[in-house]
C-alpha cells in the first residue's frame, strides 16, 4: 500500500534585501541551525539545513579496515591519517557529481540502471 505524502507549504514575504524567514515549524522539524544550503533545480529553490561533513564519520570503518589489513603501531597511525585525508575530497566530488546529474550535466545513471527495475 502506498501512502501519499502531502507537502507542507507556507507563503512567506521576501524583503527588499531578498531575505525571508523560515517558518518556525519548518525550521525546527528540519533541524536548521546557523546555515542553510540553497540549490536551484528544475525551476525550484530548495533550501536545506547545512550538514557538517566530518571525516570522523568514517574513522571507525577506516580503523577496522586497517587493522584487518595488519597495520599496527606507528604504521597504523600514518596510514589512518593518509586515508582519512582522502575522504573530504571524495565526498565533495560525489556531491558535485550528484548536483551535475540533477541538472542533467555529465554522465549519470537512471535509478533503474543503478538499482534494477521493479519486478
Amino acid at each position: 500500500m502506498s501512502v501519499a505524502v502531502v507537502p507542507q507549504q507556507k507563503r512567506v514575504t521576501i524583503s527588499s534585501k531578498r531575505q525571508f524567514t523560515i517558518p518556525q515549524r519548518f525550521f525546527t522539524e528540519l533541524g536548521f541551525d546557523k546555515e542553510a544550503v540553497c540549490t536551484m533545480a528544475e525551476g525550484m529553490l530548495i533550501i536545506e539545513p547545512a550538514k557538517e561533513v566530518s571525516n570522523s564519520e568514517f574513522s571507525e570503518q577506516i580503523l577496522a579496515d586497517l587493522i584487518a589489513e595488519g597495520y599496527e603501531g606507528q604504521d597504523l597511525l600514518i596510514e589512518f591519517k593518509n586515508r582519512q585525508s582522502k575522504i573530504r575530497p571524495a565526498v565533495e566530488r560525489l556531491i558535485k557529481m550528484a548536483k551535475d546529474a540533477a541538472n542533467g550535466i555529465g554522465e549519470y545513471a537512471a535509478f533503474d540502471e543503478v538499482f534494477g527495475g521493479s519486478d
